[in-house]
C-alpha cells in the first residue's frame, strides 16, 4: 500500500502548505497588521460583535491540516506492523485516501477563490517596513569592503543597540556614531536604508527583487499550465478509451 501511503502524505503536505498560508493571510488581515482584507464571500460576521470580520474559511483550512495528519499517521500505524502478505487490516487503507481527496476537493476551491478575491493594502504594508530590518544590509556593507563577516555581523548589531540607547531610529545615527562603531563605515552608509535598493540587491533565483519575484511567478504559471495540459491529455485519452470499448 506504499501509493496509497504516498498519496496521504502528498495530501497532507499539500494541507500544511495550505495551513501555512491560511495562518499568514489570517495574521495579515487582523487589525494590527491590515495588510489585506478578504472578500466578504470569504469571511464570516459575529454573532455578538458587528465590527468583527472572521476569517472562518482560513481557519477552517488550517484545522483541516491537523484531519490530513491524522489520516496520513493512521495508515502509517496500521501498515507498520502487518507481516508481508495480504491482510485484512488492509481493507482499512480506502477510507482515509478517499477522505484525503474529498477534504482536498473543499479546500482547494476555497484557498484559490479566497486568494483571488482578497484586497492587499500595499500602504499598510509599506508603512510597516522599519529600517531595523536593514541591520543585515549594514554587515553586507561592511562586507563588501573587506571587513569580514563575524566582524561584519558584530558591527551591525552593536549599531542596532547604539539606536535603541539613544532612542532613534538606525538612520537617524549621527556619521559620528556609525565611525566609533566600525571605522569603515563612510558617509555613504545612509544608502543601506533604502528599501527599493535593499530589495533590488537579491536578484538571486528566489529572491527579493522585483525581476527575481516575477521569474518566480512565471515559472509558477508555466508548472502549472503544463499540469493542466497533462491532465486535459489523459482525460482525453481515457475518454477516447472509453468510446472505442
Amino acid at each position: 500500500r506504499d501509493f496509497a501511503a504516498e498519496f496521504l502524505f502528498c495530501a497532507t503536505m499539500v494541507g500544511l502548505h495550505l495551513s501555512r498560508l491560511a495562518e499568514a493571510l489570517i495574521l495579515y488581515s487582523t487589525a494590527e497588521f491590515g495588510f489585506i482584507e478578504l472578500d466578504d464571500a470569504y469571511s464570516t460576521g459575529s454573532s455578538l460583535m458587528p465590527q468583527k470580520k472572521n476569517p472562518d474559511p482560513l481557519e477552517l483550512t488550517r484545522a483541516k491540516s491537523a484531519k490530513l495528519i491524522g489520516l496520513l499517521s493512521g495508515l502509517l500505524a496500521m501498515l507498520k506492523a502487518l507481516p508481508s502478505a495480504y491482510d485484512k487490516d488492509l481493507q482499512e487503507d480506502k477510507p482515509p485516501v478517499f477522505e484525503a481527496a474529498d477534504t482536498l476537493e473543499i479546500l482547494l476551491p476555497v484557498m484559490s477563490g479566497a486568494l483571488a478575491t482578497l484586497q492587499v493594502r500595499a500602504d499598510r504594508m509599506r508603512a510597516a517596513v522599519d529600517v531595523q530590518m536593514l541591520a543585515t544590509d549594514l554587515a553586507d556593507y561592511l562586507v563588501e569592503r573587506g571587513v569580514p563577516f563575524r566582524e561584519a555581523h558584530g558591527a551591525a548589531g552593536r549599531a542596532v543597540k547604539r539606536s535603541k540607547e539613544l532612542g532613534v531610529v538606525l538612520d537617524d545615527l549621527a556619521l559620528a556614531e556609525w565611525q566609533a562603531i566600525h571605522p569603515v563605515f563612510g558617509d555613504d552608509v545612509f544608502q543601506v536604508f533604502d528599501v527599493e535598493r535593499s530589495l533590488a540587491r537579491r536578484s538571486a533565483l528566489g529572491g527579493t527583487a522585483p525581476q527575481a519575484v516575477r521569474e518566480q511567478l512565471a515559472l509558477a504559471k508555466r508548472v502549472i499550465n503544463q499540469q493542466s495540459e497533462i491532465q486535459n491529455l489523459e482525460s482525453k485519452e481515457v475518454n477516447d478509451e472509453r468510446t472505442m470499448s
